[in-house]
């Protein structure tokens, strides 16, 4: 069992920045991949970010490339996504998750490659 709390979400200005941390606890958090994924209202949930368990393969959508950063720290069993240049297309709830059939980044951009999610964090960007 592995659970997600996902924090650092809120109202940001066009242009601003925030980061999200995403806490796991439960099975080992260094032994697999994590990702991070946004839901916008009436839309499906899609991909935004992946990175393999010691960080050294990252992996991002069009959407988010050059101004999202995704990184971990194994000894905090803590994910983050940086995000930057923040525009109100990127208003969504953000979910953080577990794939702990893999290690590497494997069908990284699938939901049905996830496992364990979190609860989400709100992120709403303003004009």
């Amino acid at each position: 069992q592995v659970q997600l709390v996902e924090s650092g979400g809120g109202l940001v200005q066009a242009g601003g920045s925030l980061r999200l941390s995403c806490a796991a606890s439960g099975r080992t958090f260094g032994r697999y991949a994590m990702g991070w994924f946004r839901q916008a209202p009436g839309k499906e949930r899609e991909f935004a970010a992946a990175i393999s368990w010691s960080g050294a393969k990252v992996a991002y959508a069009d959407s988010v490339k050059d101004r999202f950063t995704i990184s971990r720290d194994n000894a905090k069993n803590t994910v983050y996504l940086q995000m930057i240049s923040l525009q109100p297309e990127d208003t969504a709830v953000y979910y953080c998750a577990a794939d702990t059939s893999n290690s590497d980044l494997y069908s990284y951009s699938s939901v049905s490659a996830y496992d364990y999610w979190g609860q989400g964090t709100q992120v709403t960007v303003s004009s």
